[in-house]
């Protein structure tokens, strides 16, 4: 761990903040995420999440939405990397919220708030994010209904993804352009052993997004926009 905060030239003390988020995530009792071995979490973990620091703005942004959080990734790495970043985790599962916050207390994260909430109920986020990040959550025209309102102008979504899908591309690209959002970019990560093929989806905030959305709980996933209209 210190030769990867040495390598990506994190703040002081960054290594054992990040070891006690990986020990702890190991010692929970409850299943928060699939890989729990503090040493393969360094890299399926904690080097994929702060692989998200390859966007400028997301490496640049002083307010960040953590969408679905669950096992505190990429959410808890970016506030140990950013600390002058106010990281706000979204996370609807309460016991995995109470994890989240005692987590962050026990590593000294005084910039992460831990919110109960499924990623479109939370309202009190709505225009006031530099960016709003996503790994392993849902397809992206479901993740640009859920990030569009909560960006400020300018803002991004990044979302982490595996092999690149035309199909999901062309999808997302078609729900953006309803909720005010564009591609910015997709950036290939370096391949490492357990991701040959992980990219960084990154929409921009261009105009504002129209009213209605995002519509209620459920509806961004049993209804996406913008899946077929493109065809």
């Amino acid at each position: 761990m210190a030769a990867l905060a040495a390598e990506l030239g994190l703040p002081e003390g960054s290594a054992e903040r990040l070891e006690i988020v990986l020990d702890r995530v190991a010692s929970e009792p409850s299943a928060i995420t699939t890989v729990r071995d503090p040493a393969a979490g360094i890299d399926a973990h904690v080097r994929d999440s702060l692989d998200g620091l390859r966007v400028t703005e997301l490496r640049e942004a002083r307010a960040i939405a953590d969408l679905g959080s669950g096992g505190g990734f990429p959410g808890l790495a970016l506030a140990v990397a950013l600390p002058a970043a106010r990281v706000t985790l979204v996370e609807s599962v309460a016991k995995k919220t109470a994890f989240l916050g005692a987590t962050a207390t026990a590593a000294g994260l005084h910039n992460v708030e831990v919110v109960t909430a499924r990623a479109e109920s939370w309202r009190e986020g709505f225009g006031g994010q530099d960016a709003v990040t996503a790994r392993a959550l849902a397809p992206l025209p479901v993740l640009a209904e859920y990030a569009a309102p909560l960006l400020r102008p300018g803002g991004v979504l990044v979302a982490w993804k595996g092999r690149r899908d035309p199909d999901e591309e062309a999808d997302g690209v078609a729900a953006a352009k309803l909720l005010g959002l564009a591609l910015a970019d997709v950036v290939r990560v370096p391949a490492r052993p357990g991701a040959d093929e992980r990219h960084l989806h990154v929409l921009r905030k261009v105009a504002p997004t129209p009213d209605g959305y995002p519509r209620r709980e459920g509806m961004a996933r049993k209804r996406p926009l913008g899946v077929q209209r493109h065809r």
